[in-house]
This record gives structure tokens, sequence and C-alpha cells, in this order.
């Protein structure tokens, strides 16, 4: 017993110096980086930065600092700063192997925000994903399809893949084919079209709507309308554009092959 209380004051007086300053230099270096962190937070804020890499920053620096505090603390403990290099080495690599995944949408993401190939509430489509981006966040973006069902796509993926954005632009055309027998006039066809493509709601007059053949198949014409509306109001003209020209085409008896076909076979005709 003796020999252990002998041992303990040794170790006091050899050590008990550098663990109560130690002891200090944590605790108001504790208080030192959340007032730091606090300062680094409001001057960030007022920069014109997206908030999501505001919050990324005001981290990194949270994290950094702490870094240099934790290696002050063990630099008056007097604990040799190569083998805590190499533990902290060692645990990194093994860290780094587990998580390579998450640090590759983590960089996709960093990227995303910094580049803004995209941004939310813009349409976009990569890898089959398609949806309106609903959220950006560090590791995931969260795209909302036409049917309200939200798709989770990792950043990594989205910054090795092509990303096509259907949003950036003011304007954006709708294409549609009609298939159309070849015993009709074709002047007669195109001139129908293009007055249903003009009458619609939402088509724009600059650039001009356009209806032309631009096909035969067999026994039938190809005829391509093609009109530009608004990119915020382009889902809506895309289905008024399919049932004006297809209601047009009805009303002055132009039909399908398709439509054809079916009919000779309810009527039994050769």
């Amino acid at each position: 017993m003796d020999k252990f209380i002998d041992k303990a004051i040794d170790l006091i007086s050899t050590y008990g110096g550098k663990i109560a300053l130690a002891i200090v230099v944590l605790i108001v270096g504790y208080l030192l980086v959340r007032l730091l962190v606090k300062l680094c937070r409001k001057a960030i804020g007022k920069t014109k930065l997206d908030e999501t890499i505001k919050h990324v920053f005001v981290n990194i620096i949270k994290i950094l600092l702490y870094v240099v505090l934790i290696m002050s603390v063990v630099g008056i403990l007097g604990i040799p700063m190569s083998s805590v290099v190499a533990v902290l080495a060692s645990c990194g690599l093994a860290v780094g192997l587990a998580l390579q995944g998450a640090f590759s949408n983590l960089a996709g993401g960093l990227m995303i925000l910094i580049f803004k190939p995209f941004k939310i509430g813009n349409y976009i489509e990569s890898g089959g994903a398609e949806g309106t981006v609903h959220d950006i966040s560090i590791f995931y973006t969260t795209l909302r399809t036409l049917d309200n069902k939200q798709i989770f796509v990792p950043n990594g993926e989205l910054m090795n893949a092509t990303v096509t954005n259907f949003s950036t632009a003011e304007v954006r055309r709708i294409d549609q084919d009609f298939k159309i027998t070849n015993d009709i006039d074709a002047e007669f066809v195109k001139s129908t079209l293009l007055a249903a493509a003009t009458d619609t709601e939402g088509v724009l007059s600059e650039p001009a709507p356009f209806a032309r053949m631009t096909a035969v198949d067999d026994d039938t014409y190809i005829f391509s309308v093609r009109a530009w509306c608004n990119t915020p109001e382009y889902w809506d003209v895309y289905y008024d554009l399919i049932e004006n020209c297809s209601k047009a085409l009805s009303e002055n008896g132009i039909d399908d092959p398709e439509e054809r076909i079916a009919v000779r076979l309810v009527k039994g005709d050769d």
C-alpha cells in the first residue's frame, strides 16, 4: 500500500502540473472555440452563399478548431506527436475505406452546391431518375416525380452521370408525332395540325409553331408538330396540344391507321 501511495505521489508530482494545465487549456479552448464558431457563423451568414454551403463551412471550421485544441492538449501532456499521428492515420484509413461511398456523395454535394448545375425547383433527369428538385442536401438530392413520389439520388452518382436540366431556359419546345394514312391530302393535314397548334393556349407565336410531314412508314405518313411554350407552363401546354391536335384531326375526318384498321375489323370489311 505504501508503495502504491508513493507511486501515486510520484506521478502527481511529475505529471500533476501538466494534467492541470491540460485541463485548463481544454476548458478555455472549448469556450474559445465556441466563441470563434459563433463569430464565423455570423460572418459567413452575411455572405450570399447558399444556406447549405454556409452550414458546411461553419462545421468544417468547427472541426478544424477542435482538432487544433486536441493536438494542443496532447502536446501539453507530453504524448509523442508521431504516435498520435500514426494512430490517427490508421483510424482515418479504416474509416475512409468504410465510408468511401459517403465521402463520394459528400464531395458530389459540395460540387453541386458550388457549381449549381441545378437548383431547387428545376426539373431534371439523370440516370433514369426524373423529377422536380425538392431538396439538395450534402449526401442526397431529393426529386419529386409528377405523381408525387420522392426519389433520393446520391450526389456522387449525379456528379458522375449526365444530368439534363429542363428548367434552365425560359422556353421549351414540345414535340408530337401523328400517324396518318397516306390517302389523305398532306397539305390539308399540315394546315389542320398547324391551326390546332396555333390555337392551343400557351403556345408561343415566336418561335412559330411547326407542322410538317417528317417521315413515311409503309402506307402511313408521319406528321410532326413542334410548338414552343414558357417553361413553367410546359406540362399544361403539352397535354393541351395533344388534345387539340387529336380533336382537330377527328373533326376533319383524319384518323390514324390503327383506328381505321380497328374499324374495319369491327365492321368485318376486307
